[in-house]
């Protein structure tokens, strides 16, 4: 199963291997034994970037779901002022480029703040990603009444975050919301009391692995 989002590069992909095949027609025939392997890795790497797999979601409503696939590379506290409002725990996953870049929702609720923010393309796992790279920041009210935050960040190759979910929504955890492109990173950013289950260097599925649990 692909992703939708990548329709587009796909389409454009296979477009350009189509033309260069076509012009190779009338090259040399020493010369289409190098470049058409080199497009057929170019298409393989692009649907396997675009790969969407179907996971299965826990199904209890206190646990913290992984939004991405990657790999937990910092777990900090900090304070949080602009949604939850309190001091919270920060746990940061990594994605690398064979990563699966598609996203969801790390726990149910309604989505009470989105603010998306430009900004530079630093390489994601620097701490200062979180305050400066281009970023989507989403904040949820689960129905305990428990606030949470989660944040998209582009990284030095992801150059564009896709996001479907808009304030006022309902959220279910495990499902799709939207996508980064080439590398990136996955902010959570979770009150005092959930119960971290996740330690640096941890690999974490998209909605299947276990971040937190409410207490």
């Amino acid at each position: 199963m692909l992703a939708k989002e990548g329709f587009p590069t796909i389409t454009v992909v296979f477009g350009f291997s189509l033309l260069v095949i076509y012009v190779l027609t009338f090259a040399p025939v020493w010369l289409g034994y190098i470049v058409y392997p080199l497009l057929v890795a170019l298409c393989g790497l692009v649907l396997y970037f675009f790969r969407d797999p179907d996971r299965i979601t826990p199904n209890d409503d206190s646990l913290i779901i992984s939004p991405a696939d990657g790999k937990v590379v910092l777990i900090q506290d900090v304070e949080e002022n602009e949604y939850v409002g309190e001091p919270v725990t920060q746990v940061s996953i990594f994605l690398s480029p064979l990563n699966v870049h598609v996203n969801r929702n790390p726990i149910s609720g309604k989505l009470e703040y989105l603010k998306y923010y430009p900004g530079k393309y630093l390489m994601a796992w620097e701490d200062h990603a979180s305050e400066m790279n281009e970023r989507a920041h989403f904040g949820v009210r689960h129905s305990s009444g428990m606030k949470m935050m989660f944040k998209q960040i582009t990284g030095f190759l992801a150059r564009r975050i896709v996001y479907h979910i808009d304030e006022g929504d309902t959220l279910k955890a495990g499902e799709r919301f939207g996508i980064m492109k080439f590398g990136s990173r996955m902010d959570l950013l979770l009150p005092k009391n959930v119960d971290i289950q996740v330690k640096i260097g941890d690999k974490t599925v998209a909605g299947e692995s276990i971040i937190g649990k409410i207490n």
